[in-house]
């Protein structure tokens, strides 16, 4: 690469790595599949090594292609951040912001949130995905990532957007069918809602009385005849009178409110898992993401009890 590489090449090869293919590239900037070919193939030709393996059916990127992707999005976004820093008396954000967070919490909060940030903001670009299964925090391909509880990872920048507690709850028909738990182990005897998400245990509900977790607290292990990796099913489950879910109070909030769904075991407490913004530390004088987490605070502040 001693010719040198420009930031339009760089941005060129991150979009082509992210859209993963030839004519997805094409559409999204607005060019031509063969144009995109000719491209890559001119970059390839002018550093003297392969950055893509291509066959008929999928696209995958050789260890040189893997080490400029990764170079690539660094420089890319220490180029934007330095022109938000020089022009910072400017006052206004722009360039990239790559968004990641959950589909229930995003769909719910974050999405409605940027779309009243790129209002404020208009010259930002945001990318927002969603996803079961979230990508590391290490991973590069994204700016800010929503996430439920504190990062262990030191490598990365947290900052809390908004408390988020996780209660009990059944709809009343289910109760009044059921009967109404007393004690953490009566929930052995019921019909329990189960969510398989992340590394979390399956099936394992814990619960403690006092005002923070400890050892006494109780480690249940439920069971039922329903199992889903999306909470809004669970949701919608623990609606039509299922049994019992443990949910993101900003989840079910509304249906408490209401009184279609009815708190259980108030009396104790689950392990906290507060939302937080996550982001790496070269960006933490970025102009786009320290306005999008500030917005995303005054926005949670507004809508998460």
């Amino acid at each position: 690469m001693s010719s040198g590489f420009q930031p339009a090449e760089l941005g060129f090869f991150v979009t082509l790595s992210t859209c993963g293919s030839l004519s997805g590239t094409a559409r999204e900037l607005g060019i031509t599949t063969s144009a995109v070919s000719k491209r890559l193939a001119q970059i390839e030709a002018r550093i003297g090594v392969p950055l893509v393996n291509r066959t008929t059916r999928r696209m995958g990127l050789t260890p040189e292609g893997e080490v400029l992707l990764q170079h690539g999005r660094r420089i890319l976004d220490e180029i934007a951040d330095l022109d938000q820093l020089l022009t910072a008396s400017k006052g206004t954000p722009k360039g990239q912001l790559r968004v990641n967070a959950t589909l229930g919490f995003g769909r719910l909060h974050v999405a409605p949130a940027i779309s009243r940030y790129v209002l404020q903001y208009p010259e930002v670009d945001v990318q927002l995905q969603l996803s079961v299964d979230p990508p590391a925090l290490t991973d590069d391909q994204f700016d800010v990532c929503i996430r439920f509880g504190v990062p262990a990872d030191t490598r990365v920048l947290a900052r809390r957007l908004a408390p988020n507690r996780r209660l009990l709850c059944a709809a009343p028909k289910y109760l009044a069918a059921r009967g109404e738990p007393k004690t953490p182990d009566d929930l052995r005897k019921h019909n329990c809602i189960s969510i398989r998400q992340g590394d979390e245990a399956y099936g394992l509900w814990r619960l403690y009385s006092g005002r923070e977790p400890d050892k006494h607290a109780d480690a249940v292990k439920v069971r039922g005849n329903l199992t889903t990796n999306d909470g809004e099913i669970a949701v919608n489950w623990a609606l039509d009178g299922h049994g019992i879910l443990m949910r993101a109070e900003w989840d079910i909030a509304r249906y408490l409110q209401t009184g279609r769904l009815v708190q259980v075991l108030p009396g104790y407490r689950t392990p906290d898992a507060d939302i937080y913004a996550v982001f790496p530390q070269r960006h933490q004088l970025s102009a786009r993401v320290r306005t999008f987490v500030d917005f995303m605070t005054e926005a949670l502040a507004q809508k998460i009890p």
